[in-house]
């Protein structure tokens, strides 16, 4: 997740046999691919604008401005059109602060498809996404400073690693084996967004990775595990 420079300008179901194939096998479900090039896109269409390809360099800051989340909408800010701080929610997720923003975020994303999918199957997997996306944003909103907007999919991301370890807890406390290396991974988790956080001079949107991580914590817990009960 990323939060870019001020602009000056502006202040259930059971898992399918479909579900355990591609589980097995590793393969991604074709939703998923849906997904990644629901983000690729813009990004590509942006950086070929950048380039000088099509249309103008001006097209990347119009995307932010109009697809970005600002937390001023939500106060006194002057929307550019009446649903704005409504879908800003979903559609910062889509957008990118560069190519390599984008290729960090989709490559994190289809290492955490396959386990994920696995244990909750694709139609849950897609609903923990959003509303990761969702509790991204409301992190964000709830927590920010900022007076720039914030795009990228990783706020969806650490909600991903928030089901994965709610319900890897869940499964711990049910066979009584120990819950302290859940721990570990979350200390982890705090030092690593610390470190790029210091690194990058603030401009890590940590708020939306702690509010998509608590939404995918506590969603994931009403999911049915469906390793769980094969085990």
């Amino acid at each position: 997740m990323h939060v870019l420079a001020s602009d000056p300008s502006r202040r259930g179901t059971e898992m399918t046999s479909h579900d355990e194939r591609f589980a097995g096998s590793g393969r991604i479900p074709r939703a998923v691919w849906i997904v990644v090039s629901l983000s690729v896109l813009p990004e590509l269409i942006l950086q070929g604008a950048d380039l000088d390809l099509w249309g103008r360099p001006g097209w990347r800051s119009v995307a932010y401005e109009y697809a970005g989340f600002w937390a001023g909408l939500l106060g006194d800010w002057r929307p550019n059109y009446t649903l704005q701080p409504i879908l800003m929610f979903v559609t910062y997720g889509f957008l990118h602060a560069g190519i390599w923003h984008l290729v960090l975020n989709m490559t994190t994303l289809l290492a955490l498809t396959p386990p994920l999918v696995a244990q909750v199957g694709t139609g849950r997997f897609l609903a923990l996404y959003g509303v990761s996306i969702l509790g991204g944003a409301v992190g964000f909103a709830a927590l920010t400073r900022a007076t720039a907007p914030m795009v990228g999919a990783s706020g969806a991301l650490f909600g991903l690693v928030g089901a994965l370890m709610s319900l890897d807890f869940r499964r711990r406390i049910d066979t009584g084996r120990p819950v302290a290396p859940l721990a570990g991974t979350a200390l982890a988790l705090i030092l690593g967004n610390a470190l790029v956080w210091w690194a990058t001079n603030g401009r890590l949107a940590w708020e939306t990775h702690l509010g998509g991580f608590l939404a995918g914590w506590i969603a994931a817990m009403a999911v049915p595990d469906r390793r769980a009960d094969r085990a």
